[in-house]
């Protein structure tokens, strides 16, 4: 995975400018050509931290669409086993907010992973 991240490509300009409007802050406005580069790619492999213990492999799949208020259905699969399997569906400026975190989070810690905020809603925790 930190290939994946560590290889990424700024979006192209046409792309980024159509979701600048849902981002306010510098920090997200800044890593959103990547973010969008990643979104555009459908899948990453990444690893749920868990603190006191080992990661857990994920592989994390989602539809694409180029609209940022279009849905998009993401599935992540924990460990490779189907019996471990979740969905969620959420606009794609959300969802691509929960990827600028993964780059966000890679960057600081190297651990390719989503925020505790994206686990809460894919696990139904919140809304």
């Amino acid at each position: 995975m930190s290939a994946v991240l560590d290889q990424l490509q700024p979006a192209p300009p046409k792309d980024v400018n159509v979701y600048l409007p849902y981002y306010k802050e510098a920090h997200q406005r800044n890593l959103l050509p990547m973010a969008i580069s990643l979104y555009k790619q459908g899948s990453f492999e990444g690893q749920r931290s868990i603190e006191g213990g080992e990661n857990i492999p994920f592989l994390a799949t989602w539809s694409i669409s180029p609209l940022p208020a279009d849905m998009s259905r993401c599935n992540v699969q924990f460990d490779g086993n189907p019996d471990f399997s979740y969905e969620v569906m959420m606009n794609n400026f959300h969802f691509v907010s929960y990827l600028i975190e993964v780059i966000t989070n890679y960057k600081r810690g190297g651990i390719p992973d989503f925020s505790k905020g994206f686990y809460r809603r894919l696990l139904r925790l919140e809304d």
